[in-house]
């Protein structure tokens, strides 16, 4: 198992008023899935995946990943298991305004993880970049790229330092619905190579893309199914 989550609270104190984001959630990923965490606005969705992204902590409960305790790291223990166990993929793409594709991939390998050479991590970089299909853009830089070639990058950097999970926190957000389509179905066709990727959303029509679906309402785990062959086949 990939991901061991069990009882967790997130509470915040707003005045004289608790508020539990999260409120007794349990669930586990096994490697390979691909899953789909839904939900309203408030429903916990979000936090659930700062947590699993160890961007945030849970005010209590178990996180476990790969079999080691996420929840009771220190700052610096977080700040290299981010590195080197998980990737990110933003609803706002995060890629530097002026820095080439190339150069974003490469920069999460900068921080650790695979410690390659600068000669290997930029043919790495190349390699990520001609697999989601911008090999002849390898040089542009976020302004002379579309929204969809955008999250392209942002899912090559994602995968810099091969990574056991991927999080992609609303990634079709920003984008039309031809962009829409071509970037969930490449994240499905990642995870049929093997790559576990956890997916935060508010549409139904993408969430049918993945393996699985966690309905999430007032912190809570609501409702789960599998949608047969995945919602779209490949």
């Amino acid at each position: 198992m990939l991901i061991e989550i069990k009882d967790m609270y997130k509470t915040y104190n707003l005045g004289d008023n608790t508020v539990n984001a999260l409120d007794g959630v349990s669930l586990s990923v096994d490697y390979g899935e691909f899953v789909a965490i839904m939900g309203h606005s408030g429903s916990g969705k979000s936090t659930m995946l700062n947590i699993l992204g160890a961007l945030d902590t849970p005010t209590s409960g178990s996180y476990v990943l790969e079999g080691k305790e996420v929840s009771k790291m220190s700052r610096n223990e977080l700040a290299l298991f981010r590195n080197e166990k998980l990737g990110f993929v933003f609803q706002n793409f995060n890629l530097l305004p002026r820095t080439s594709a190339v150069e974003q991939v490469e920069l999460p390998a900068f921080y650790g993880g695979c410690k390659l050479s600068p000669k290997a991590r930029r043919v790495r970089a190349i390699e990520l970049l001609t697999m989601v299909g911008l090999g002849k853009r390898l040089y542009h830089t976020p302004a002379q790229m579309s929204g969809g070639q955008q999250q392209r990058v942002a899912i090559a950097r994602a995968l810099m330092n091969n990574p056991p999970l991927i999080l992609a926190d609303e990634p079709t957000g920003n984008l039309d619905t031809k962009s829409s389509v071509e970037i969930v179905t490449f994240l499905q066709e990642l995870n049929a190579k093997g790559i576990t990727i956890v997916m935060v959303t508010h549409e139904d029509d993408i969430a049918s893309y993945a393996k699985r679906r966690i309905v999430m309402k007032d912190g809570k785990v609501v409702r789960e199914d599998n949608p047969k062959n995945g919602g779209h086949a490949l």
